[in-house]
């Protein structure tokens, strides 16, 4: 009888870790497929920078900084995606800290573009913005879908009871893409006339 009952709780205990487990593999891969689903706009996001500096390049040729600039980071923002493992703190970060220089040097080099009316009214150029202004609206929303992934998961791996499962088989909680990393970046511009 003793055997039975310390039989059953085993079992019991058994197929509760495995119910936890399951669905913290459901969540990590819930989460991993928000990610894909950056990573697709980031890759348009990447292709698009190319075309971008080679339309600007022509009128441009006295700001070949700042298109080298907007190349290097290019560069960098790929090899950062390219490691990006979405339950992976410090790859996460990396990803966001390139991520964010590539955009403030697309900014930039959009500002210069604002410089030479020609460029301007180029109809590639004004294709090339479009569509990069539409791929920076979808990161936003495949941000905002991860960030609600990585909340379910790290919900699920870090309350009692499923904690002790998560610990045990190395369920750490994941780190979430922030838009701004810095206090700067989310204060307020200042506006002067």
């Amino acid at each position: 009888m003793v055997m039975a009952v310390v039989l059953a709780a085993v079992v019991i205990l058994v197929l509760w870790g495995v119910l936890i487990y399951n669905r913290l593999v459901l969540l990590r891969n819930r989460m991993a497929n928000a990610f894909g689903q950056i990573d697709v706009q980031l890759k348009r996001r990447h292709d698009l920078v190319p075309n971008l500096v080679e339309v600007a390049r022509a009128y441009l040729k006295h700001e070949a900084a700042t298109l080298e600039a907007v190349i290097k980071a290019r560069g960098q923002a790929q090899s950062a995606t390219a490691r990006a493992q979405p339950a992976n703190a410090a790859s996460m970060g990396a990803l966001a800290l390139a991520e964010g220089v590539l955009s403030s040097s697309l900014g930039r080099l959009m500002m210069v573009a604002e410089d030479y009316p020609d460029l301007k009214a180029d109809a590639t150029l004004q294709s090339l913005s479009e569509e990069l202004t539409s791929t920076e609206n979808r990161l936003g929303f495949a941000r905002q879908a991860y960030n609600d992934q990585v909340l379910d998961f790290n919900n699920g791996a870090t309350q009692f009871p499923d904690l002790v499962v998560a610990r045990l088989l190395g369920f750490a909680p994941a780190a979430m893409l922030e838009a701004t990393t810095s206090a700067a970046e989310r204060a307020a511009p200042q506006v002067r006339f």
